[in-house]
Parts: C-alpha cells; structure tokens; sequence
C-alpha cells in the first residue's frame, strides 16, 4: 500500500482510509501533524468499508491507544489490521495531516 495522507481544518473527520487486511504481517505506522490548534484523535473501525452500506456516520469507531485527544505531533502504530482509520478534529480552528504508511508482505 502507498502511504496515504489525510487531513481536517477546525472541528471535522478525514475521509476513510481503508486498511488491506490481506498483508501479512500488516504494520501500520501513523503520523500526526498539528498546525495551529487542533485537538484530535485518530480512529480505527472493524466495520466493512466496502460494503455497499457503509456510512462512516453511522459505523463503530474506536480511539487508538495512544493517539487520542492530543493537541501535538504525534506517532504511533498498529500491529493488528482494523479495516479502516480515519482522523477526527474534535477541536481548534487549526489542521492536523494524518500520514499513514502500511508495510508488509503477501502471503
């Protein structure tokens, strides 16, 4: 998988970015970067984002361990595939840039 970069500006959420379960091992790196003031936390969900139904509004989103409330550049990872991550500004008139990077081999 590319890396991938999403981004908000002031209280709003990144579009999806679907993760391929398929790799194996899947390492998934994560970097956030706040400009200005921004509160954020990026989210992971086990929800099938593509199935034809899917409404981010409306799917079960969790907050990542690590990566959740904060106001400064940060960084983390996901050892296990969810099936998809997004970043949700939940304050600050600021951006944050959600960068992820998804390694891995085939089985």
């Amino acid at each position: 998988m590319r890396p991938v970069r999403v981004s908000t500006s002031g209280v709003s959420v990144s579009p999806v970015i679907p993760i391929d379960q398929y790799l194996n091992p899947t390492n998934i790196g994560l970097g956030v970067d706040v400009t200005g003031v921004a509160t954020y936390t990026v989210e992971h969900t086990f929800d099938d984002v593509f199935a034809e139904t899917f409404n981010p509004a409306t799917a079960v989103w969790f907050p990542h361990p690590t990566l959740a409330g904060l106001l400064i550049d940060a960084d983390g990872n996901y050892a296990f595939p969810p099936t998809g991550v997004r970043l949700n500004q939940t304050a600050g008139a600021g951006s944050a840039v959600l960068n992820l990077i998804q390694a891995g081999a085939t089985s």
